[in-house]
């Protein structure tokens, strides 16, 4: 049952993966061609990243009451709808407002997925007798991940080079099947779903508040491990939106297909960043020092790239930061699932969700900003160094470790 549960988990990962990502090489091509510069673009990103934050908690909710399965087919209706409105708006012209209003509501479909695939992994794993450390399963997920990403973003680049409609209306192809499968093969083990009434709403939200409160940002672990997240994703998100037209133009050429094979590139670098966890576990035995060594990294390089001019060595860099990135994920996954509790699993993941996309709209209008008034490359410059922050805030984490007296030896077996 086991087996079941983990391979349903990885091809629901891979899915919504593959479907998110043909279009993130072609994103902000695709917006600018309807019409938009570029803080344009950084800005309805950024509103994707609010609506995103203000929704995690009510949707957390959701998770944690009426199901897990239920929070993901939210997702992939909203997530079908908004991708066919985004066509819409391009074709019909409606402009910039119109992109702004409907990220929001695509932000809102993407908080009933985070937290909740996750919350429903662990705790149906608990739930048919699973011993065996978490790192492997979440490494597999980033694979799958990565493998879905390498080929969405290769796919959404050739057919974006056709047209730049086509990557959207084959995400919501995808969708349709993904829907059949958490339908079918999502099954709601180790936790029992409770009946969420409209009037209670506000009263379920207050204790989330109060539980997030007590199990996150009061606990000496969870609390920094989150603030982290909202420094890492302060560049991730800017980064991932910006390069795509930055690239370009260290390159010299308006190649559409060149930002789709750099999105793979980027998919296969986190698959690697996947693949070390384990050996990296027996040099650095401690889930804080490995990702307190991914953050160094991923600071050195995203300033590097900032730096330097040269196309192919500044893409070599990003493809390094993003080993780092792939590295810290599915430590960074376990880490938290280690130190919170069961029954607000969903609602404490989808709260570091909410960190990292505070983190995100911070850094898409701040440094969306800096790079209209200077250059890109200055943005990336100036946000890599403060990828630094995160470093003595893993090392709050493991000092909350140590006075809980548990400290997390292992990343995966």
């Amino acid at each position: 049952m086991s087996a079941r549960i983990i391979r349903s988990y990885l091809t629901i990962t891979f899915l919504f993966n593959l479907a998110m990502s043909l279009i993130w090489g072609i994103d902000t091509l695709f917006k600018m061609g309807a019409g938009l510069d570029i803080m344009q673009v950084l800005l309805t990103n950024s509103a994707f990243t609010l609506g995103s934050m203000v929704f995690e908690i009510p949707t957390g909710v959701v998770a944690d009451t009426v199901g897990r399965r239920v929070s993901l087919l939210l997702c992939l209706v909203t997530l079908f709808v908004t991708t066919l409105l985004y066509v819409a708006i391009a074709w019909r012209g409606w402009g910039f407002w119109a992109f702004m209003w409907v990220s929001v509501f695509l932000g809102l479909g993407y908080t009933f997925y985070t937290g909740a695939v996750d919350a429903w992994l662990v705790d149906a794993l608990q739930a048919t007798g699973y011993t065996e450390p978490l790192e492997p399963v979440f490494a597999r997920g980033q694979m799958a991940f990565g493998v879905g990403m390498l080929l969405g973003t290769i796919g959404g680049g050739l057919l974006g080079q056709i047209h730049l409609y086509i990557p959207y209306l084959v995400r919501a192809a995808i969708v349709v099947p993904l829907f059949a499968l958490a339908w079918f093969r999502m099954p709601e083990l180790g936790y029992t779903p409770r009946a969420l009434e409209l009037r209670r709403v506000p009263v379920e939200m207050r204790r989330v508040f109060v539980q997030g409160m007590e199990y996150g940002l009061r606990h000496p672990v969870v609390r920094p491990v989150m603030l982290a997240s909202l420094v890492s994703v302060s560049f991730m998100i800017f980064g991932f939106y910006s390069w795509q037209r930055y690239f370009l133009d260290l390159l010299g050429k308006n190649l559409v297909w060149v930002d789709g094979v750099i999105s793979s590139l980027v998919g296969l670098s986190l698959i690697a960043g996947n693949a070390l966890v384990g050996p990296l576990s027996r040099v650095v035995p401690t889930r804080a020092g490995v990702l307190m060594l991914s953050v160094g990294l991923e600071a050195v390089t995203a300033v590097a790239c900032g730096l330097f001019s040269n196309f192919y060595v500044v893409v070599s860099l990003y493809l390094v930061y993003g080993i780092a990135v792939g590295i810290a994920m599915p430590v960074k996954q376990a880490y938290l699932n280690a130190h919170i509790p069961s029954a607000q699993r969903a609602t404490i993941l989808s709260l570091d969700s909410m960190f990292g996309n505070l983190g995100g709209v911070i850094g898409q209008s701040g440094w969306g900003w800096v790079a209209r008034m200077l250059s890109i490359g200055v943005a990336w410059a100036y946000s890599g160094a403060t990828l630094l922050l995160g470093l003595p805030l893993y090392w709050l984490a493991r000092r909350g470790e140590a006075r809980e007296g548990v400290v997390t030896l292992r990343t995966a077996s």
